[in-house]
């Protein structure tokens, strides 16, 4: 819940993460609305109906726990700025957001950037709680006096709502940053996989409690937050594996070397034919020898619905995509797969031998799982 991208590496851009909605850029990080945080801001104006809280009240309250978040987050980016890692984007999911990293954090990267976000916000609620007490000169504020939401406690609210924040991410579990923190303490004992599998353990076994006792206690937030901690740290676990099989293999193991291009002068028809008549989801456009674009089979059946079968590749292929070396690391490659998508370009020096696409990773890494070794 957590810079420059490698020279050997070219992402002229990065999609959007599969399900956000919108999306807007601070101090040039990428932040992301996943569709399931707008869900909860419908969730919560629906309940908000029901309490004494005027509309004025729970906007601000609301957007103050969203910049609470976006600050939390944007302190992983900054700490992870300082060891030169880069933030590739930030998604803000229901229970929180997540800052993703160009590359895996060493276990004292992890330690000092997880550790970030929760001081935040800490300091975020020990500022709140210092102005009220400064404004009123009255003593402390109890928990009891916001349990029940009113316009009066707006302030108070958001105040503890930033030390439930540290505190929650503070659990020792994935994908909290104290299952992070853990996986950073244990990574001097044990291997990142072994750690991970810890964290992710635990934060599949949190999940689930959190489930049940929201079933049986008929609490629909927790019902609600339940699938996102469980599913979060599950893809943890899954991606410490993936690192695990991928460290020390080079991009050229794991790519296509059989494969088709066209040319910028073919048009969507030729495209389609080839489509159907090989394997190939992604075909590269050349003008001459020069690499000019991708053509997806999205934007491939896009094109044919919406421009017709005799419109050029040239004019809907995509210009920006992901181009690997054929020596990198493929542990490297993993988070820079996740944000160009389903396909990249593996080129040495100026020649195109490869494509590296999320289909024969997947393969690759099944491959690796049951033992076959490679040719490197």
């Amino acid at each position: 819940m957590f810079g420059p991208v490698k020279s050997s590496v070219l992402l002229t851009a990065r999609p959007a993460a599969a399900g956000t909605v919108a999306s807007f850029r601070l101090r040039g990080v990428p932040v992301r609305l996943h569709f399931t945080f707008l869900l909860l801001l419908i969730y919560l104006a629906f309940t908000n109906f029901a309490s004494k809280v005027g509309g004025a009240s729970f906007t601000v309250y609301v957007l103050g726990l969203f910049v609470s978040v976006l600050l939390h987050e944007l302190s992983h980016a900054f700490i992870a700025s300082r060891f030169r890692v880069q933030t590739l984007e930030i998604v803000m999911f229901p229970i929180g957001g997540v800052a993703r990293m160009e590359r895996t954090l060493r276990p004292a990267e992890e330690l000092w950037v997880s550790f970030a976000g929760p001081l935040t916000n800490l300091l975020i609620s020990l500022g709140i709680f210092g102005f009220l007490f400064y404004w009123s000169g009255s003593a402390p504020i109890k928990l009891a006096d916001v349990l029940e939401p009113s316009d009066a406690n707006v302030i108070a609210r958001l105040a503890f709502g930033n030390l439930l924040l540290a505190a929650f991410n503070l659990i020792p579990a994935f994908p909290m940053d104290g299952g992070r923190i853990l996986r950073g303490l244990l990574s001097y004992i044990r291997t990142e996989e072994e750690a991970t599998r810890i964290a992710s353990w635990l934060g599949r076994a949190l999940a689930i409690s959190i489930g049940l006792y929201g079933l049986l206690s008929s609490h629909p937030t927790l019902v609600f937050i339940f699938p996102f901690i469980y599913f979060g740290a599950l893809q943890e676990g899954s991606a410490a594996l993936g690192r695990s099989l991928t460290h020390g293999v080079p991009v050229r193991s794991a790519m296509i070397k059989e494969f088709h291009t066209l040319s910028q002068g073919d048009t969507i028809r030729q495209a389609a034919n080839l489509l159907l008549s090989t394997s190939q989801q992604d075909f590269p456009i050349l003008h001459g020898s020069q690499i000019t674009g991708l053509l997806s089979r999205n934007l491939l059946v896009k094109a044919m619905a919406a421009e017709g079968p005799d419109t050029y590749v040239a004019g809907v292929m995509d210009r920006d995509f992901l181009i690997l070396e054929p020596e990198m690391d493929l542990s490297e490659v993993l988070p820079l797969m996740a944000q160009a998508g389903q396909c990249a370009l593996v080129m040495d020096g100026e020649k195109l031998i490869g494509l590296l696409t999320a289909d024969n990773l997947s393969e690759f890494l099944l491959l690796r799982r049951v033992g076959l070794e490679p040719a490197v």
